[in-house]
């Protein structure tokens, strides 16, 4: 097959792990008579130091015309002034809007191998297996801001005001993939939310007790988002597949990264109504790590085996390449973050050659 990807390496250790990615994806490309077309384009601090924007519009064209858009990581110490009026983080909310991805996959699974790696006992590891599907494009990230203004009397002072915003058919969307995902999987779905505060949470609730209806063969069942953070903690293994609004996601999938034993293993995919979709590892751009050729590539390399999955087709590589992985960490193959000493392009090696 023939497709167009376009890569964005972005800040900080961002160019280092796309490159790895992109790698892998060539080798399945040779090994499976393909032809994957790359483009760079720049996004976030990056973008801005050449030309004042987080997201050019000569990017966001390529990304829609794009049959798939492989990420590193955005942000930056350079460009974190609480007053900047530019961030690197505003590019990728603008570019998850502008090709209309609303759903973001995180899937989270414990190997056995790096049970050690976790600051959890292993006991509470066995069987992890769950995947996330966090709403992407609504809620208090997308709500109108009013800013900040005065308070007038009562001895002054500053008020913010950020709203949290969603309409009924915005979650229905989320949800709905989300029984459809979990039809595949073991059937279960948790929908969380903080039902007993929030008015939107309650009609998030009522969203999916009708969506439920429409997957007899899948279970629902709600959770307080407070309860669920500690439920992740303590009985992780009794979750498939939690759906849950863009701020709960944002907090929940890092807490869940402790699971696996670091941020650097989790893959992520954002999708829309079609099959073009963004992929990126959940880890930031880490720029204490940047240029020293250190941080695991693990995770975009499994984004690239979700983008081969999700918007190629091509469930037999993206099989492939999950294995290499796999058995890389079962051969010990570490980087520092896991206890080891493979440099970033050491540990890409090594999955080629495994995939080989």
């Amino acid at each position: 097959m023939k497709a167009a990807i376009v890569l964005l390496g972005g800040d900080g250790i961002g160019p280092e792990v796309v490159a790895e990615g992109r790698a892998v994806l060539d080798a399945v490309a040779r090994a499976g008579g393909h032809e994957f077309r790359f483009v760079e384009k720049p996004i976030g601090g990056a973008a801005i130091d050449a030309g004042g924007t987080a997201l050019p519009d000569d990017t966001l064209d390529a990304c829609r015309a794009a049959d798939a858009v492989l990420l590193g990581a955005v942000g930056g110490p350079s460009w974190d002034s609480p007053s900047a009026k530019v961030r690197p983080e505003q590019g990728l909310l603008a570019l998850r809007r502008g090709l209309g991805l609303y759903a973001n996959l995180r899937p989270v699974r414990v190997h056995p191998a790096l049970t050690a790696a976790s600051p959890l006992k292993p006991e509470r590891l066995d069987g992890v297996d769950l995947l996330f599907v966090r709403e992407l494009t609504g809620g208090l990230y997308f709500g109108r801001p009013r800013g900040r203004e005065p308070i007038i009397g009562g001895g002054g002072g500053t008020r913010v005001v950020d709203t949290l915003e969603y309409t009924d058919g915005e979650i229905r969307r989320v949800v709905r993939l989300a029984f459809q995902l979990a039809a595949k999987r073991r059937k279960r779905v948790t929908s969380v939310d903080k039902a007993n505060v929030l008015e939107s949470s309650r009609l998030w609730r009522e969203v999916a007790i009708a969506a439920a209806a429409e997957f007899p063969g899948v279970t629902l069942e709600h959770q307080l988002v407070d309860s669920c953070a500690m439920r992740l903690l303590t009985h992780a293994a009794s979750f498939d597949v939690i759906v849950t609004e863009n701020l709960f996601g944002d907090i929940l999938t890092d807490e869940a990264a402790a699971l696996a034993g670091s941020l650097g293993l989790l893959p992520s995919a954002s999708l829309g109504d079609g099959p073009r979709g963004l992929y990126e590892p959940i880890h930031g751009s880490a720029p204490d790590l940047a240029g020293r050729g250190v941080a695991n590539p693990l995770g975009t390399i499994l984004s690239a085996a979700l983008l081969l999955r999700h918007s190629l087709g091509l469930a037999a590589e993206a099989d492939a390449v999950e294995r290499a992985v796999d058995r890389a960490i079962l051969d010990g193959l570490r980087t520092a973050d896991l206890g080891g000493r493979l440099t970033t392009r050491e540990m890409g090696a090594a999955i080629l050659a495994r995939l080989a």
